[in-house]
C-alpha cells in the first residue's frame, strides 16, 4: 500500500512547481524549511490522495512522516487527520500520542497549520492543556508553533484562554514564523470577541514584534490600527 502511494504521488510531480514551492518554503541552507524536497504536487491532489488510503496504518504513516519529501510527509497528516476523525475516544488517544511522538517530523510551517488544530488541539478541547505549555517553550520552532496553532480548535469553540497564555510565553519570540502564527490566533480571537483580543493588545502592544501586532489588528478599522502602529 505505501509503494503504490508513493508511486502515486510521484506520477504527479511537477519540477518547475517543486523549484517554486522549495523557494516559497525557505530550503536554502541555513532557512527554515533546509534539506526539505518538494515534488512539485498541489493540496488537492495530496488531499486526494490522502482520501485513496484513509487505512494506511500507523506503521506506514510514520514512514511517510520521516520522508524527506514535503508531500509524503503532508500526505501522512492528512490521512492520520481522516483516521482521528473516524475514530473513537481510544483511536483518537493512539493518534494523537503518535503525533506527539514525531513532532519532529512535522517540520514546516504548513504541515503545522494543517495538522496541529485538527489532531492535538481538537483532542484536547476537553482536557488538561499542560502539554501545550511545555510545547510553547520548547526549543523547537515547530513544537512552539504546534503549541499557538493547536489553540485554533478552542478558538472556534470561543474558548481563549490558552491562546492568550501561550501568547504571552511566545510575545517576543524571535522568529517571524512564531510571530506571524500568534498574530494570526489574536486575530481569530477577536473576530469572535474583540474587546478581549483589545484588553490583551493593551495590556502587551508595545512588547510585541511588529510583525505579530500587524497580524493581530489586520482587520482593525483604518484609525484604530494605524493608532496602535504608532504606539507599538
Amino acid at each position: 500500500m505505501l509503494k503504490q502511494l508513493r508511486t502515486d504521488l510521484r506520477k504527479l510531480a511537477n519540477p518547475e512547481k517543486a523549484k517554486i514551492l522549495s523557494r516559497f518554503f525557505k530550503t536554502g541552507k541555513g532557512q527554515y524549511g533546509e534539506g526539505d524536497v518538494f515534488l512539485g504536487i498541489k493540496v488537492p491532489e495530496q488531499r486526494r490522495i490522502a482520501k485513496k488510503y484513509p487505512d494506511l496504518p500507523l506503521s506506514e504513516i510514520e514512514k511517510l512522516l520521516h520522508s524527506k519529501i514535503h508531500e509524503e510527509r503532508l500526505v501522512a497528516l492528512l490521512i492520520l487527520i481522516i483516521q482521528y476523525g473516524k475514530a473513537g475516544d481510544e483511536g483518537k488517544k493512539a493518534i494523537y500520542d503518535f503525533y506527539l511522538n514525531n513532532t519532529q517530523r512535522i517540520n514546516n510551517w504548513d504541515l503545522v497549520d494543517l495538522s496541529a488544530p485538527n489532531i492535538s488541539g481538537d483532542y484536547l478541547i476537553d482536557k488538561d492543556r499542560r502539554i501545550l505549555y511545555k510545547l510553547a517553550n520548547s526549543e523547537s520552532l515547530w513544537e512552539r508553533r504546534i503549541a499557538v496553532m493547536s489553540t485554533f480548535a478552542f478558538i472556534r469553540k470561543n474558548d481563549f484562554e490558552a491562546t492568550l497564555r501561550i501568547a504571552e510565553v511566545l510575545l517576543i519570540d524571535r522568529h517571524d514564523l512564531i510571530q506571524k502564527a500568534v498574530g494570526w490566533m489574536l486575530r481569530e480571537v477577536g473576530k469572535r470577541d474583540q474587546n478581549i483580543e483589545e484588553a490583551f493588545l493593551k495590556k502587551h502592544y508595545k512588547a510585541m514584534p511588529r510583525t505579530m501586532l500587524r497580524y493581530a489588528i489586520e482587520r482593525f478599522e483604518e484609525g484604530k490600527r494605524r493608532a496602535y502602529l504608532k504606539q507599538g
